[in-house]
């Protein structure tokens, strides 16, 4: 459902508080801080994404905080397999986001939040392929993320001069049937999670 800026704002405010609390629910469901759900969601995106893999990828993933899915088993499988990975940087409240170059084991600082960010020396990434933390997605594409609107505004920046995958990464239990959604919302390409890989979007 497309809707009017007020409506849209409220729509999205209802369904993040229950967004945030089925994420919840299925973290404390794995019983093992998500381990085993970090391992399935990698195995299932390295098998989907073989093709997508097979040429020198330049990545984004995120530092998981809370209850989100934890991605780094898949970031580190994806720096073993020869790609260059980097993190996301808040450079500022409506702009685009920044990335930097990050390896596993290198030194991390405090961002926005106290989210771990790259060192600010380390190199900055120019990605094509994009892992995005979302509260909710659906079968077309629509993710429902934090309110701050930074990866529609670094998506549609990105778009604007080439193609770039963007692949959602979720427990399965964050899928709803419909993302209320507007124009200037971004879709991704792709949702993995503990359970499948699914083609979204497109």
């Amino acid at each position: 459902m497309s809707l009017a800026d007020a409506d849209l704002v409220d729509a999205k405010r209802r369904m993040r508080v229950d967004a945030q609390a089925r994420r919840e629910a299925a973290y404390a469901a794995t019983g093992d801080s998500g381990a085993a759900a970090a391992q399935a969601l990698r195995d299932h995106a390295l098998a989907a994404l073989g093709a997508v893999l097979a040429v020198p990828r330049r990545f984004t993933a995120f530092s998981p905080v809370g209850s989100e899915i934890n991605v780094m088993p898949l970031y580190e499988a994806l720096v073993a397999q020869g790609h260059t990975g980097g993190l996301p940087v808040v450079p500022g409240r409506g702009r685009p986001l920044r990335f930097h170059g990050w390896r596993p084991g290198d030194p991390l600082a405090a961002g926005v939040m106290g989210i771990p960010i790259p060192l600010a020396t380390a190199p900055e990434l120019d990605p094509d392929l994009l892992l995005v933390p979302l509260l909710a997605f659906d079968r077309a594409g629509y993710r429902l993320g934090y309110g701050g609107g930074f990866y529609d505004r670094t998506l549609a920046a990105l778009r604007a001069r080439r193609e770039v995958l963007a692949v959602g990464v979720a427990f399965a239990a964050q899928e709803v049937p419909e993302v209320p959604h507007g124009p200037g919302d971004q879709r991704i390409d792709w949702v993995v999670t503990e359970r499948a890989a699914i083609s979204v979007g497109r």
